[in-house]
Parts: structure tokens; C-alpha cells; sequence
């Protein structure tokens, strides 16, 4: 593997641990087991590490939902492994990172809004669309509105407000929301159907 890689996935691991600003380029390269200048001859500084860590955290979410796109009809699918992912990568990240990414790296943090309106939003409005032609949807929703709901949704869990509450669950109350959004466009059909694919894979 070569030397980018590894430091990439340290850093991906300790940062979802343990946050972005406490780890430090030291702890890095004793992880990797590298001199720290051999990380300055990859990232030109923290900022740009973190950068490329978010780009390649959203690179692979970005591969995993094209490939669930791709399964049987795609869309009663593409929602319950969608909302497996989410639930992976809420759970695997400290909250604290998120916070920390907006407020001190602002350009890493540009890359997840990019990565929001470019792929999640285009994503949900052509499942939107499918699941619609498909019976699973009722017919007379807006798509394209409906997808700007369902992301705000997502992304309302970033509110540095929400961790004030130190009883506040980033995991459960996202899958409440999402359970909300879904049986407010379901028919019966695909109100079935998802019950259904949830059943089968818990």
C-alpha cells in the first residue's frame, strides 16, 4: 500500500475517533510508523489532509450509492441500504468532527456541500422519480422539493445547537426523521415493500 493510502486511512480512523484538531500530525506519523515530514511530502498541511480525508470518505459514499442504484428496481433498495449507510456512518464518526470540520476547515466542509447538492440531492430526485413510475410513491408528489426536504433533514443533524443537549442521539433522531419522510410519500405498495426489504435484512 502506498504511503498517501496509509495516511489516509490513519487519519480517516483517528479523526473519526477522537476528532480532527486533537490529532496531530505527530500522532500520525508515529500510527503510520513514518517521519512526519515524509506526511508534509504527501499533504502540504493539515488543512489539505483533512481535505482529501473528507473527499475520500465522500468518494466512497458517493461509489456505494451509485452501486445500490444498480440493484433489482433500485428504489425500495436504494432506501433501506441508504439509510444502513447512514446509520454506519453516523455511528462510526465522532460528533465532535463534524463541528470541528465547519468551524476550522472550512474548505474540507466545502466538499460535503458540493458532494450534498451534486450527488445526494440528483440521487433522491431520480429515485423520487423511479420509485413514482413505479407505484411505490404517490404520484402527485414534487420530486425535486421533496429532495431539498429530505437533505435539509439530513444535514439539520449538523446544527452545532443540536449537541448542546447532552441526551441529543444523532443516529436515532435521524431514522425518525427519515421513517417520517418515507411514510408521508409511500403508497401502500411501497409502504410494503420496505417493510418488507427491512425485514430481510435485520
Amino acid at each position: 500500500m502506498e504511503t498517501r493510502q496509509r495516511i489516509l486511512e490513519a487519519a480517516t480512523e483517528q479523526f473519526a475517533r477522537f476528532g480532527v484538531r486533537t490529532i496531530t500530525m505527530e500522532d500520525l506519523a508515529r500510527q503510520v510508523g513514518i517521519s512526519k515530514k515524509t506526511i508534509y511530502q504527501e499533504f502540504e498541511d493539515k488543512k489539505d489532509l483533512v481535505k482529501a480525508v473528507f473527499a475520500r470518505i465522500l468518494e466512497e459514499d458517493r461509489q456505494r450509492l451509485a452501486f445500490i442504484a444498480e440493484q433489482g428496481d433500485g428504489v425500495i433498495e436504494h432506501l433501506v441500504q441508504t439509510s444502513k449507510m447512514m446509520r454506519e456512518r453516523l455511528t462510526s464518526i465522532n460528533p465532535l468532527v463534524i463541528l470541528e470540520v465547519q468551524k476550522y476547515f472550512p474548505e474540507a466542509w466545502k466538499i460535503f456541500e458540493s458532494f450534498k447538492e451534486d450527488t445526494i440531492q440528483s440521487d433522491l430526485v431520480k429515485v423520487l422519480e423511479k420509485g413514482k413510475e413505479l407505484g411505490y410513491f404517490r404520484k402527485e408528489i414534487d420530486s425535486k422539493i421533496l429532495a431539498k426536504v429530505r437533505i435539509t433533514q439530513i444535514t439539520s443533524a449538523f446544527d452545532p445547537r443540536s449537541f448542546a443537549d447532552v441526551e441529543y442521539n444523532l443516529v436515532e433522531e435521524q431514522m425518525v426523521i427519515l421513517d417520517h419522510f418515507l411514510h408521508g410519500i409511500f403508497t401502500e405498495k411501497g409502504r410494503e415493500a420496505y417493510l418488507f426489504q427491512q425485514n430481510i435484512l435485520t
